[in-house]
């Protein structure tokens, strides 16, 4: 994985950003600034935002109201056609890991590339280096419902990380695994967040939260509640 350079600019910038579904409203004035290499999670209730927050940075949905700006980039002035591009900036990993069940995990982690347009030779060599940084090197050539759910995130962790991207998203990451495997998966997001990426995860886990340190943004009924920094365990 590139490492990135800190830059003073934020990575994320959100401005009195609504979603609406209908009648419904998911978010409400949210205002948020994260940093460029910033670990920040987002906390909440089920039905708080979190994935809907995710959602609108990844570029599935529009907003209803409001201006968000990824890497300096305002997302309601850049054409539809250059989207795809954008998102190769961004990294998504899934609680169910959204793995192709007919793909083994080289080409699952492969397919990144591939759709970049990245030459073969290079693709070997990237996806091999990223399944070795995730422990998951020998398992190349096996198949997702082979393996566990934490091998399967850690293969999820590095389809997001192949193409480099400056900003990795993380929708409860750990919700579906065991402690350990959880810490293993944490562990991987806080080594990239170290070599230069920023970090967004939406999770309840209050014991990962705790673990960390990391700055917390809490959503209650699509609202931001007031940041706080997290005390680490001893």
């Amino acid at each position: 994985m590139t490492i990135h350079e800190k830059g003073s600019a934020p990575a994320i910038r959100m401005f009195h950003v609504h979603k609406r579904y209908g009648k419904r409203n998911a978010l409400v004035d949210i205002t948020l600034d994260i940093a460029s290499q910033e670990f920040v999670f987002v906390t909440g209730p089920s039905g708080a935002g979190k994935t809907t927050l995710l959602k609108l940075l990844h570029l599935v949905e529009p907003v209803s109201e409001g201006q968000i700006l990824i890497d300096g980039i305002n997302l309601s002035r850049i054409p539809s056609s250059r989207i795809p591009y954008l998102r190769r900036k961004i990294g998504i990993i899934f609680q169910d890991y959204k793995l192709i069940s007919t793909k083994n995990v080289f080409e699952n982690v492969a397919l990144v590339l591939e759709v970049m347009n990245v030459k073969r030779s290079q693709i070997k060599k990237k996806v091999s280096s990223v399944l070795r940084v995730v422990g998951m090197e020998d398992r190349m050539n096996s198949f997702p419902l082979s393996l566990s759910g934490g091998e399967q995130q850690r293969v999820a962790i590095a389809r997001a990380v192949v193409g480099d991207p400056k900003i990795i998203l993380a929708d409860e990451p750990t919700g579906s695994l065991d402690s350990d495997s959880a810490n293993v998966v944490m562990g991987l997001l806080k080594g990239f967040n170290e070599r230069g990426a920023t970090i967004v995860v939406a999770t309840h886990d209050h014991d990962i939260i705790r673990s960390t340190g990391a700055r917390t943004v809490n959503l209650l009924d699509g609202r931001l509640e007031e940041p706080v920094k997290a005390e680490v365990e001893a």
